[in-house]
């Protein structure tokens, strides 16, 4: 019988087995998760976060009409093309707990469509800010996420102006809060980090002048007058003109006046701040032990993330090793993205015009379509969000639409002993085998309490 461990190092790090999976694994779990700790390049979106910044200023300069136009249509329907490649990415990947990982920072990051501006973005974000830097340092990660195109229009950050700098000055626009406070809650300190609402207002002035590029012939007045003197990336730019001129003093430290160079000092001080590892360390737990995170592993992961400086790949292994996370199995409940993604891995789900719109109803159906998380806080880990009388109902009819398909191509017994086999019930295993139907035994098994867990 297959291994124990194996199916918790599959389900729980993993995304769960595909057909043969588990005997691939075969003794070494921990084995197999660390040599998937390796940075391997992988793009989703067709193009880039700067090609796409051309494209809606290309459309803004004919009005309001081609945007609303673009948004709706062409941009839609590319964004809900490659969400549903990104889950095809996860579904048929060798290295399963390498995809659950950039899911997790795409997450704790969260950008959402939920602004339609990020549309065309989001999968670009992911591409660029998130998936080259999920192995590497935390750092790293801030600042390209700090830096794309994505996150600056998604809370507002490429509209913030100092209130003294020489925009400022001319009264065209104020100082927008919203990315700071997001930086300090969401994605470094944590609500508990110690910061205060001074805090969110000077790293707010910090980063004025983050902002994304625009040509010229594009710009209003304001944005013309910003271009003299300004820094440019293809998807970024720094403008002095909007900047907040003079020292900040942030969380007890004081930032002297450099410009752009304020951002990075910043960024790498809350990248450093013992709160950060404390908070990243809790989230991390929670994802891969319980809900209710044990101090023991958070206080082992947040070690790991300051001895290493914030090494992703060294906190990565420190979990891996993590007692509490492979004793006792099935403590946390799969969301919609997991269970879809799981349930596809089961059947050997390869590419294909029918799974791609399958994915992407399934998703839409269970309430958790990429990138359309309703707050930057992101999706819930736990599962009092996804385990309600409703959302269990969903499950079910879910379950029973997708054993229906599935029953065309799998044996259920062969999928019961590729994926639950060796943590099932004896009940779960007795209905499975006994059900009156290939059908139903799948949507047994998909619905089983074994399944529904990791």
């Amino acid at each position: 019988m297959t291994s124990k461990l194996a199916t918790v190092a599959a389900t729980r790090f993993g995304l769960g087995p595909r057909p043969g999976e588990l005997t691939r694994i075969g003794g070494d779990p921990r084995g197999w998760l660390k040599q998937q700790l390796r940075p391997v390049s992988l793009r989703i979106a067709s193009s880039d976060g700067a090609a796409r910044l051309e494209e809606y200023y290309e459309a803004r300069g004919k009005g309001a009409d081609e945007v609303a136009k673009m948004l709706r249509g062409q941009t839609r329907e590319q964004f809900r093309d490659e969400a549903a490649r990104r889950t095809l990415a996860a579904v048929t990947s060798d290295a399963p707990f390498r995809e659950r990982w950039v899911q997790f920072w795409s997450n704790h990051f969260t950008v959402s469509v939920q602004r339609p501006i990020v549309l065309g973005l989001a999968v670009p974000f992911e591409d660029e800010a998130i998936r080259p830097h999920a192995l590497g340092k935390f750092r790293d990660m801030l600042l390209a996420v700090a830096r794309h195109p994505a996150m600056l229009l998604y809370l507002d950050n490429a509209v913030s102006v100092g209130p003294q700098s020489r925009a400022g000055l001319r009264r065209e626009r104020g100082l927008n809060e919203n990315f700071a406070r997001e930086l300090l809650e969401l994605h470094t300190l944590g609500v508990a980090g110690g910061y205060t609402q001074d805090d969110v207002r000077e790293l707010a002035k910090i980063l004025t002048g983050w902002t994304v590029p625009r040509r010229a012939d594009r710009m209003g007045p304001l944005q013309r007058a910003f271009v003299g003197g300004s820094s440019e990336s293809d998807a970024f730019r720094f403008v002095p003109n909007v900047h907040e001129p003079g020292d900040k003093r942030l969380l007890g430290r004081t930032i002297r006046e450099s410009g752009e160079a304020e951002g990075i000092e910043a960024l790498t001080m809350l990248a450093q701040h013992p709160s950060t590892a404390n908070f990243i360390a809790t989230k991390l737990v929670r994802h891969f032990v319980a809900d209710t995170p044990p101090q023991a592993s958070v206080l082992t992961i947040a070690k790991a993330f300051r001895d290493s400086d914030g090494d992703l790949a060294a906190v990565a292994a420190a979990l891996i090793e993590l007692p509490a996370a492979w004793d006792p199995p099935l403590t946390k409940v799969k969301t919609p993205n997991e269970l879809v993604i799981s349930a596809l891995r089961a059947v050997g789900a390869t590419e294909s015009p029918e799974l791609l719109k399958g994915a992407a109803g399934s998703l839409q159906q269970l309430g958790q379509f990429p990138f359309t998380a309703p707050s930057p806080a992101g999706w819930s880990d736990e599962a009092s969000s996804w385990i309600g009388p409703e959302a269990a109902l969903l499950r079910v009819e879910w379950g029973l639409a997708f054993g229906a398909k599935a029953a065309r191509n799998v044996d259920p017994t062969v999928m019961l002993a590729d994926t639950i086999a060796g943590v099932a019930s004896k009940a779960t295993t007795f209905h499975i085998e006994h059900a009156p139907s290939a059908a139903e035994a799948v949507a047994l098994l998909v619905a089983s309490p074994e399944f529904q867990r990791r």
